[in-house]
């Protein structure tokens, strides 16, 4: 099969195109021929050995998650068939940069209603961080007022949709002008940039009397300012690796954590992405030009995500 792997840590230019052997088939694994992968903001971290995966082998091929089309399963795989179009967040394993993957059944579902197979394999990884954060970590309820830091990242567009399914209020921080309208135009109440505005003011406006919650998805002052917004009682969330970590505050609960990945995640989150929920796409490359993708995640300020057509 046609894969894009590294043979060596390093600059986007160690992604080369492979011919590899088809992926084994364990008893509890699919086969998925490959339409969509996602580039996430981790896969340059993990190209360049900044970030060290466990047990990683070579050649290694990238992509942790992504959507295609079951072509084989495993003697124990029951909830699946073949032919179904589904959605996998594999991380840690050889992953979504080729024509076929093999995935263990849990890490997989069939693609929510009303999503296409380029839509559905943008958001699996960033999808289930948004919704965990928000539901699972938070417990965000209908009225409260809710400060999303990072907003109009890949994580951010996505909590910021689920907050507002859930009846909040939102208070966007952004990044620039131009993500100042992206958070909005995704129905955030307020949206402010975090480099520019005058953070502490624009919340005492939002919330006289603290706010409910924060999501934190990007460190720094922005995040800092708006826990030092929240109520006493209310709460703190941020995914493990947000740099530099958050401040413990007393009298408000702080909690970190991973997106997890398993049926009944999965379930949930299909249950979520039903309700009208946009995956916005920034740009799309072909399979042989994944070093170009990596190199557009790395710049940063990419409104959307990027990801690979891998189906010719």
């Amino acid at each position: 099969m046609r894969a894009v792997a590294i043979d060596n840590v390093g600059p986007p230019s160690v992604l080369k195109m492979h011919d590899l052997p088809m992926p084994k088939v364990g008893a509890r694994d699919v086969l998925i021929a490959v339409d969509t992968a996602g580039v996430g903001s981790w896969e340059p971290d993990i190209r360049s050995g900044e970030f060290t995966l466990e047990g990683t082998h070579f050649p290694h091929v990238m992509g942790s998650d992504g959507s295609g089309t079951v072509v084989a399963r495993g003697a124990r795989v029951r909830r699946l068939q073949v032919g179904d179009r589904v959605y996998a967040y594999n991380f840690g394993n050889d992953g979504f940069d080729a024509e076929f993957v093999a995935a263990p059944e849990p890490s997989v579902a069939r693609i929510p209603d009303g999503f296409d197979l380029l839509h559905a394999g943008a958001s699996p990884a960033v999808a289930l961080t948004a919704l965990q954060g928000i539901d699972d970590a938070l417990h965000i309820k209908r009225g409260e007022r809710v400060v999303i830091v990072g907003a109009s990242g890949n994580v951010g567009m996505l909590a910021l949709q689920f907050a507002k399914r859930r009846g909040a209020r939102v208070f966007a921080v952004a990044s620039g002008r131009d993500g100042v309208a992206f958070a909005k135009r995704l129905g955030a109440d307020v949206a402010v940039d975090g480099k520019r505005a005058d953070i502490g003011t624009a919340l005492d406006d939002f919330a006289p009397n603290g706010v409910d919650a924060v999501l934190g998805l990007v460190g720094g002052s922005a995040l800092n300012e708006s826990i030092n917004a929240v109520r006493s009682g209310g709460r703190v969330a941020y995914p493990n690796g947000i740099e530099p970590v958050p401040r413990k505050r007393r009298g408000i609960k702080m909690v970190s954590y991973d997106a997890k990945q398993g049926q009944r995640q999965f379930t949930k989150l299909n249950r979520a992405m039903e309700r009208e929920v946009e995956v916005p796409i920034a740009k799309e490359f072909p399979l042989e030009r994944a070093a170009e993708a990596h190199r557009l995640v790395e710049k940063g300020h990419v409104l959307g995500r990027v990801v690979l057509r891998v189906s010719r």
